[in-house]
């Protein structure tokens, strides 16, 4: 083990200069001993695991020049280089963090960028549907404005997450691409800023998420596969996750698939978990020009109070995206089990709304029972079946 109170001499650059020495001594765990560490960015190295001791605090620097140059990431589902997330691994195994202290973003300061992105982000969608070279997408500037995700493992094997809280970064939380052998565990998330995603599976495959809880800035969780044509280029899906015993309060979505799925999503399993209060509770979304496929996914024994919108919504007409996508490709919903799902003082019940041109397939909801004001909305699917489904005002009840 590497202790943290070694390396102070090297300031915000002191977890860098500990992780690089253990990587140098064959790997292990790094030790954030009690007390608050200023940081920069943290890029973790094969077989390094940060420990965080209960009274750790790292906290992070929110001066953009600090996580420069750029690396290579995917930014809402686009390959390009960008700002270094916060902490980052790229091509590794065995790497995570661990422990009972925070890691805090500061990302007020990142937030305001959020008015000033859509210039590069169109330009970034521009150059992938004109199959710009991604070594040619090169962005990390004021100007620009994409923000960082705050922990991002890409193209990384057996990555563990466990027992820490991590708090406002600039944009997606917690963000694992192309990565095998995810476990996120006991993990506390609570962000306030615009895109705070809380946990974000993207094109990953064998991925564990349990006893997390979340208050967010926009979807607790949401699994993703890429944007539009280079979500299609890539074709690689997010599958075999399952997502169990999670707390969501607050935010956008609670448990979400989309809105970009562009290499696909098959074999999730999502169960036991409770969402309040939230704006949107069970969401699959996606749109016209998405393409890419969601199939075999359940949804079970989950208790969903106090949403703002639909309790359980599958929508191809979603409005939301940065951008629109150029092309028509249509997305492909089918298989999809909800079964054991309970809940009072929702604004919405359920929403199924397929493509004309592609309806949702394979529907089943079982043992469903929501208090709502607003019953069961359903256009384009073929092959629904219902069982034991009530939904009632709740003085009815």
């Amino acid at each position: 083990m590497i202790y943290l109170e070694n390396f102070r001499q090297y300031g915000k650059n002191s977890i860098q200069a500990a992780v690089d020495s253990c990587a140098e001594n064959g790997g292990g765990e790094v030790l954030v001993t009690s007390g608050t560490w200023e940081s920069g960015p943290i890029h973790l190295k094969n077989n390094v695991r940060l420990r965080l001791d209960d009274n750790a605090v790292v906290s992070f620097s929110d001066e953009p020049d600090d996580y420069l140059p750029p690396v290579f990431t995917r930014w809402e589902g686009i390959e390009c280089f960008n700002y270094s997330p916060l902490i980052y691994a790229d091509g590794c195994e065995n790497v995570g963090v661990c422990g009972r202290g925070r890691l805090v973003g500061n990302g007020a300061a990142w937030w305001g960028w959020k008015k000033l992105q859509q210039p590069a982000a169109e330009e970034l969608y521009r150059m992938s549907i004109e199959n710009v070279p991604v070594n040619e997408r090169v962005f990390g500037t004021k100007e620009a404005a994409l923000r960082p995700s705050f922990i991002q493992m890409i193209n990384c094997k057996n990555v563990v997450l466990e027992d820490f809280t991590i708090e406002d970064g600039p944009q997606w939380t917690i963000h694992p691409v192309y990565c095998e052998n995810v476990t996120v565990r006991n993990v506390r998330v609570h962000t306030t800023g615009p895109n705070t995603d809380g946990l974000n599976p993207d094109s990953c495959r064998r991925v564990l998420i349990e006893n997390c809880r979340f208050s967010t800035g926009d979807d607790c969780i949401a699994i993703n596969s890429g944007l539009n044509e280079d979500g299609m280029r890539i074709g690689r899906a997010c599958e075999d996750v399952r997502i169990r015993g999670c707390r969501m309060t607050g935010g956008h979505g609670a448990v979400v698939i989309g809105s970009a799925m562009s290499g696909g999503v098959r074999d999730v399993h999502i169960s036991d978990c409770t969402i309040e209060n939230t704006m949107q509770g069970i969401r699959l979304k996606s749109m016209r020009g998405r393409g890419g496929r969601v199939e075999d996914i359940l949804i079970e024994r989950i208790e969903v109070n106090g949403v703002t919108d639909r309790a359980i919504q599958v929508n191809m007409f979603y409005e939301y995206s940065t951008i629109q996508p150029a092309g028509n490709a249509a997305p492909e919903f089918e298989n999809i089990t909800m079964r054991d799902i309970h809940g009072h003082n929702n604004s919405g019940g359920i929403q199924l709304f397929g493509l004309p041109e592609k309806h949702l397939k394979g529907i089943s909801l079982e043992n469903i029972t929501i208090g709502s004001p607003d019953a069961l909305l359903c256009q384009n699917v073929d092959d629904i079946k219902l069982n034991n489904i009530t939904i009632c005002r709740e003085e009815e009840k």
